[in-house]
């Protein structure tokens, strides 16, 4: 039957081939006769490889694969490089050939939900076209800093996987405009939230976060789902101030980058050459009412903002945004609305 479709779709020179629930196990090689076909189907299958002879295939741009048995993404699809658009949801892939991936500079869609994933490997980065990526129901445990190259994104959905963390290269992404991350095992967010300015729907819902990162106010979401966290809640109780003794790794640190500010001092020409030191100090903060740098965060403390009427979302919701605050001669400054993060 198969074959008979390919001679029908030779003679009618189409564009589009559909193959899709033919109870297939083995594409058939005729297929590759269709040079001229930009789309092919080949969803809820029962395939587990591709014949090598599809490589014939160059002016194809889009290809689903979806609900098939692959284990892995086939081998000859990096001889498509017109691949725009590549589907291969619900099957059981559980890793990515680093070598398949170079070969998809001009992807701009990949789904590959509900399968087996457990990593991405750095060469993920060569999908520099990439702007829909989808990987709902996999393995995922971390992300690597490769993706902060992946600068077209405009949609990221890593729900239902196991990320713990996520690499502040993420916000890179500065077209990024959906991202979703629901159902993870995520406790905080990276800071720097602020290079997302693009963002309009974040959904967290069901991790474990107790708040957002610093400025996390500045965004201009449409849509914020974070039901099922441990936030942090905006309840007073009696607490005892510790006596504040600052270490001399942190006097240090706080008077360098103070002198850092200056882009033709001394310091600044100095850490070029002291690149464990620059490592160091790479994670500092700036204090919120004085504005001071410091590199320690020795109290959290968080403000809690309306989502109605300090981001105008029409939710009324109260969230914890986290502070950067560098001492309590600070903390103690009346006129402010920020709070200690208590452990109880």
């Amino acid at each position: 039957m198969a074959n008979n479709l390919v001679i029908r779709a030779l003679k009618a020179n189409s564009k589009s081939f559909n193959l899709s629930s033919k109870k297939m196990t083995e594409v058939p090689k005729s297929v590759a006769r269709l040079t001229n076909i930009l789309t092919l189907h080949l969803n809820n299958n029962s395939l587990t490889s591709l014949p090598v002879e599809l490589q014939t295939l160059r002016n194809l741009t889009e290809l689903n694969l979806g609900n098939n048995s692959l284990e892995e993404i086939p081998s000859v699809l990096r001889y498509l490089n017109t691949l725009k658009k590549l589907y291969l949801f619900g099957n059981h892939i559980t890793r990515l050939p680093p070598e398949v991936l170079e070969g998809f500079d001009n992807l701009t869609l990949l789904n590959l939900n509900h399968n087996h994933i457990t990593v991405l490997p750095p060469e993920i980065k060569s999908l520099s076209n990439l702007e829909t990526l989808s990987l709902l129901d996999n393995q995922l445990e971390e992300l690597p800093v490769e993706i902060g190259f992946l600068k077209k994104m405009v949609e990221m959905n890593l729900s239902n996987n196991k990320l713990s963390r996520l690499p502040k290269q993420i916000y890179s992404l500065s077209q990024l405009a959906r991202l979703y991350l629901a159902r993870n095992n995520l406790t905080e967010l990276p800071e720097g939230v602020i290079g997302l300015m693009k963002l309009r729907v974040l959904d967290v819902a069901g991790n474990r976060l107790s708040m957002f990162p610093v400025d996390f106010q500045l965004l201009t979401l449409n849509e914020l789902l974070c039901e099922g966290n441990t936030f942090v809640k905006n309840k007073l109780m009696e607490s005892v101030q510790a006596v504040e003794v600052l270490s001399l790794k942190e006097l240090s640190a706080r008077r360098i980058l103070v002198e850092d500010k200056s882009r033709l001092g001394v310091v600044h020409r100095a850490l070029s050459y002291h690149p464990g030191l620059s490592l160091l100090l790479a994670d500092w903060g700036r204090c919120s009412l004085c504005l001071q740098p410091f590199l320690t965060t020795w109290l959290e403390c968080v403000r809690f903002i309306n989502l109605r009427k300090d981001m105008k979302m029409s939710r009324p919701q109260t969230v914890p945004v986290r502070v950067l605050l560098c001492s309590y001669k600070c903390f103690n400054k009346s006129g402010h609305s920020y709070y200690g993060v208590a452990s109880v």
